[in-house]
């Protein structure tokens, strides 16, 4: 029997049609004078920021293609979502990823290099979140996230830093995960302790259609977005291909968990138009017809064409993109040029402090690779 279709007329926040012109759905209404107070630096940002990430996304592709990267995980598709969302958290939110929001990271102050680096297995972690603006670690165990940001968020609240009234302590937690990973139990669970508790936490969930090789369809009968209110707290669809409702609803969103309001739950609509990674071959399963039709509606197609309309130059378009080429060339070559780790750093950060078993294993490799002809690596 066949899978039924999720209704695709539910009722979602657009503010930017796909033809780029301002036209606010009736769900959108309350966040129009949010997004009129935009200043031309902001609204430029968001442009610059998604192209340069998907400058970085192609780059990517290309150098796992090279033989440089183990595997790349695309985002091409999904900039508008995560661009939107990542420029509404403040300062001291803290942002915990799955993997395949690059420029969540690069907003916060992650130098993609880590992510690189993570891709090529020249890092056993990646980078410290207290280093990063509060970007957590990328997460490969699906779903695992969203337990460890209501964990946080429940912290949070514990200590007492929800619901002050100062804009400078209030924090909230930003969680992302995709529409396959609302299948995992883990997501499920994570939504019961965030509602039981109120943590002050957005689950962002970048709905691009696909599971790999499954349908969202498949998976749930109904808008994503209805999960919500059925574990107790609210639930909004938006446009995710649409940058100004993916900021406009995130910002509010956050904002009333940091006023200790709870929860909420925000599905993105959007497309994975690549693979859902390098390893992956989407035209084995995807329909044929569909990827273009979703290429009509790209992010960065129909926000340059509001903002031509608005008058941006060509001149700011132009340097945009050479900046996004720069951008991208530069973390190229710092790519290449990272080193495997040294044997000793397998070791080095299992325990807190030595350990003899560590060293018991650390002397075996070293035998054992000394046994090797030419000796040891």
């Amino acid at each position: 029997m066949a899978a039924p279709e999720t209704d695709p007329t539910a009722p979602m926040v657009q503010i930017l049609t796909p033809d780029g012109v301002i036209a606010p759905s009736a769900e959108a209404e309350p966040y129009a004078e949010l997004v009129e107070g935009l200043d031309d630096s902001t609204l430029e940002t968001f442009y610059r920021d998604m192209v340069r990430s998907r400058r970085l996304d192609i780059m990517g592709a290309n150098l796992q293609r090279q033989g440089q990267l183990a595997l790349w995980v695309p985002s091409h598709g999904q900039e508008a979502a995560q661009v939107g969302s990542a420029r509404a958290a403040r300062t001291q939110d803290h942002i915990f990823p799955s993997y395949r929001e690059h420029v969540v990271g690069m907003i916060r102050g992650l130098d993609p290099v880590r992510i690189m680096a993570l891709l090529r297995g020249a890092t056993l972690g990646g980078w410290d979140p207290a280093e990063t603006g509060n970007f957590h670690l990328y997460t490969l165990v699906l779903a695992s996230q969203t337990l460890h940001a209501t964990g946080y968020a429940m912290g949070l609240r514990f200590d007492g830093l929800v619901g002050t009234g100062d804009p400078e302590t209030d924090t909230a937690v930003l969680v992302y995960y995709g529409d396959g990973s609302t299948s995992q139990g883990d997501a499920s669970e994570a939504l019961v302790f965030g509602s039981s508790f109120q943590t002050p936490q957005v689950y962002f969930i970048q709905n691009n259609q696909w599971a790999i090789s499954v349908p969202v369809q498949r998976q749930s009968r109904v808008p994503l977005a209805q999960r919500g209110p059925g574990f107790g707290m609210p639930g909004i669809r938006i446009d995710g291909n649409d940058v100004l409702a993916s900021y406009a609803v995130t910002r509010t969103a956050m904002e009333q968990a940091r006023a200790g309001e709870g929860p909420s739950l925000i599905e993105a609509l959007t497309y994975r138009m690549g693979a859902h990674t390098t390893a992956d071959d989407p035209t084995k399963y995807r329909p044929e017809g569909e990827l273009e039709s979703w290429i009509a509606r790209d992010p960065i197609s129909r926000y340059r064409t509001w903002l031509e309309g608005r008058g941006a130059s060509e001149a700011f378009f132009d340097q945009a993109d050479a900046d996004a080429d720069d951008y991208a060339a530069d973390v190229r070559r710092r790519t290449l040029e990272l080193q495997a780790p040294s044997r000793p750093a397998i070791f080095e950060h299992v325990y807190s402090e030595p350990h003899p078993l560590m060293a018991q294993q650390a002397e075996w490799l070293e035998r054992y690779e000394a046994g090797f002809e030419g000796g040891a690596a």
